[in-house]
């Protein structure tokens, strides 16, 4: 699609990320984010925007703490499970875990392939529309591997999706 057909939110080709939470029962979950910037230098500070009527969303107002991981470009198979698949109605973790493709860090579940974790405590929540945005300081945080991250034209290149 030519990028003048596109809305000028769509025409940036924005990194693909996952968030990892979990609820007071220790009961994990996963699902793709694109709505994330970091907002301050000092202290290290990220928004992210979620979805209404998700898991994640639940988990986060019980928890206050996730994992936000950047995606690697391979990982763009994940986006059935992670992106397509709610969490309300399936439990994404059995499948990640059988595949092998997560580990434990900080006390969550993690993406072995990701490129990077960084462990996030929310310190404001405000309303977004459809989506729930929370300002959160990084806690901590890990590089795992090198490589490029996943990209929203990696998505759309492989028909994932539309925008």
């Amino acid at each position: 699609m030519s990028s003048m057909r596109k809305k000028p939110w769509n025409r940036v080709n924005l990194p693909v990320y996952s968030i990892s939470s979990k609820n007071r029962e220790e009961q994990h979950n996963m699902h793709m984010i694109t709505y994330v910037t970091s907002i301050s230098m000092q202290p290290k500070r990220i928004v992210c925007g979620v979805y209404r009527g998700t898991q994640t969303l639940d988990n986060l107002m019980e928890s206050r703490e996730f994992v936000l991981q950047l995606l690697s470009a391979d990982q763009y198979k994940l986006t059935k499970i992670l992106g397509k698949t709610s969490g309300k109605k399936q439990d994404k973790m059995p499948y990640l875990q059988k595949k092998q493709l997560v580990q434990p860090w900080q006390g969550f579940q993690v993406l072995t392939d990701a490129l990077s974790v960084m462990q996030l405590r929310i310190i404001q929540q405000f309303d977004g529309g459809d989506h729930v945005g929370f300002l959160c300081d990084v806690v901590q945080y890990k590089n795992l591997q090198p490589g490029e991250p996943l990209t929203l034209d990696i998505l759309r290149a492989h028909q994932l999706i539309r925008i």
